[in-house]
Order: structure tokens, then C-alpha cells, then sequence
């Protein structure tokens, strides 16, 4: 996403067929310090049988700015207390979701640990 400079949302799927993910203020970037503004979200698709897929949203809370965080090891939206929201290693094959006070969430996968099998970032034009 090079020279792209507006809002992402990132589309997760894990071996355990669940689909969750981000919206992001910004695109992704090496830093140092969080970035990012009350703009991101975690969300996740509640797909329970014979119902429609129901897309939970987990908006920032405003009991901190810990919106983003990456380099070149690691993606995490979200954190405090320890936690992240939504975290990835560099190669973007294993993660894990656990609550944080950004956004309050639920963890997104069926458990804390997940294996990504799939991932896209969309970049939005507004």
C-alpha cells in the first residue's frame, strides 16, 4: 500500500473458519510509538447457524490511545493492561485477540491464539 495515505479495514480469516478484523484510521506503517485516531475499530462476524451473519462492532473507548502499533515483528491494534486486541507476527500467519481497554472487546477468534490462513487490507476512498 505504498504512497497510500487513507483509512484500511483488515479482513482476517482463521483456520477455525471465524472472519474478524479492523477498521484503521491509517495504513499500516513501521513505528515506534501508537498512531492512529478514535476512528479504528475491532469487529468481528457472529455467525451462528441458521441466522445471518451478524458483523459485532467494538468501538474505541477513549480509555486510551493505544489505536495502532507496527514494525517490521508485529501488528497490534489495540492494547493496555498487557494486552492487545488484535495482534499478528511478522509473517502474518499467527496471532491472538484478548480484551483491552481501547475498545473493550470481546476476543475476536474462538480462542486467544489463532492461525491466520487468510488476510486482506483494503485500502477505502472517501
Amino acid at each position: 500500500m505504498k504512497n497510500y495515505e487513507g483509512p484500511c479495514i483488515m479482513i482476517i480469516k482463521d483456520a477455525e473458519n471465524q472472519i474478524f478484523g479492523s477498521y484503521l484510521s491509517h495504513p499500516l506503517s513501521s513505528q515506534s510509538h501508537y498512531y492512529g485516531t478514535g476512528e479504528c475499530f475491532l469487529w468481528k462476524l457472529n455467525q451462528q447457524q441458521e441466522q445471518q451473519p451478524k458483523i459485532k462492532v467494538f468501538p474505541w473507548t477513549g480509555k486510551n490511545d493505544y489505536m495502532m502499533l507496527s514494525d517490521s515483528d508485529f501488528i497490534a491494534i489495540g492494547g493496555g493492561d498487557g494486552k492487545f486486541g488484535l495482534w499478528l507476527n511478522s509473517e502474518l500467519e499467527k496471532g491472538y485477540s484478548n480484551t483491552c481497554p481501547t475498545f473493550d472487546n470481546e476476543i475476536l477468534a474462538l480462542k486467544p491464539e489463532f492461525q491466520c490462513m487468510e488476510m486482506e487490507v483494503w485500502g477505502l476512498c472517501i
